[in-house]
């Protein structure tokens, strides 16, 4: 899917759930799905990135961090815990 078409779909969606204003890094959004679904496994990816998203909303919604922090926050925690699960051999 081109990146305009991408651009679209989101948009659309964010619209939808009256976040218009909110920025979603699609690039950063990918690269983690891509580490994820090569690290552990290609449905891990989807889950993944929905528990991230999920996790900076939190934040956002209770005030705790600006959507950037969040957004930044959670996909760098998400990769932390790939890598350290990666590290330990951890096969489950």
């Amino acid at each position: 899917m081109p990146a305009a078409e991408l651009e679209h779909w989101v948009t659309e969606v964010l619209d939808a759930f009256g976040l218009s204003n909110t920025q979603v890094d699609i690039d950063k959004v990918l690269s983690l799905a891509g580490v994820v679904a090569h690290g552990i496994v290609r449905p891990a990816a989807p889950l993944s990135t929905y528990l991230a998203g999920y996790a900076a909303g939190i934040a956002v919604g209770s005030g705790q961090e600006t959507e950037k922090v969040a957004m930044e926050t959670a996909d760098a925690l998400v990769r932390t815990v790939l890598q350290a699960h990666l590290s330990s051999g951890a096969d489950d």
